[in-house]
């Protein structure tokens, strides 16, 4: 069964925070993005709020959420993850938590099984890579990623620390996030796999001062360079 109404998605993994409505059937409508840098809490209700104003939709029109999970920064991913589960829970709405690398994957055109791999900070000198259907591995700084036999690198958030060609095919699928969030999203909520709020975590890669290291809710791993 499709959600009830359009659905909402909201991505804050990177540092372009990005929100959209999509049909019940997860098709693109609108989708909106801003450089958020590490200040996603600022506008993110609001800008919420000025689509679906623009859209003709109100909050109780909605049928559904779906949020990225990451693999990102604290501040990012606690800011979207805690207004998607505000909204679902206030609204009564289910809830869908997709993981965001695997959406930008899916938005460079590569699914399960494909060569492409993502790269993403962590911190200011550490990285994440991300294989479709694999945990996350953190790269400790200075690091370069073990690519296996025909792998490319996709860069988001990496200017001037990785490829130019792999940053520009991380441009790429970060301006096709929005609709593969959507797509996965709403093949979740059409077969009833809602997430449970209590239970919906997101991946973090760095976390703020003050908080112990340790293995994160979302299961990234750290690496010596061969992932």
């Amino acid at each position: 069964m499709t959600a009830a109404g359009p659905i909402l998605a909201i991505d804050t993994a990177t540092t372009r925070a990005v929100i959209a409505v999509g049909a019940p059937d997860g098709t693109l409508l609108e989708a909106r993005d801003w450089t958020a840098g590490y200040r996603h809490g600022e506008e993110l209700l609001a800008r919420i709020e000025g689509l679906l104003r623009d859209r003709g939709l109100a909050p109780a029109d909605l049928g559904g959420l779906v949020v990225g999970t990451g693999p990102g920064a604290f501040t990012g991913l606690r800011v979207g993850l805690a207004t998607a589960k505000g909204l679902a829970h206030a609204l009564s709405l289910p809830i869908a938590g997709v993981v965001t690398g695997a959406a930008l994957l899916a938005a460079a055109g590569d699914g399960p099984g494909s060569p492409a791999v993502l790269l993403q900070p962590a911190g200011p000198s550490d990285r994440v890579l991300s294989r479709a259907g694999e945990v996350p591995v953190i790269l400790p700084g200075g690091t370069e990623p073990a690519l296996r036999e025909g792998e490319r690198l996709v860069a988001v958030d990496l200017s001037g620390r990785a490829a130019e060609d792999a940053v520009a095919r991380g441009d790429t699928a970060r301006a096709g996030l929005a609709a593969a969030l959507l797509a996965a999203g709403a093949a979740r909520l059409a077969a009833g796999d809602a997430d449970d709020l209590a239970r919906l975590v997101p991946e973090y890669v760095t976390l703020p001062r003050g908080v112990r290291d340790g293995p994160t809710d979302g299961g990234v791993e750290l690496s010596g360079g061969t992932p």
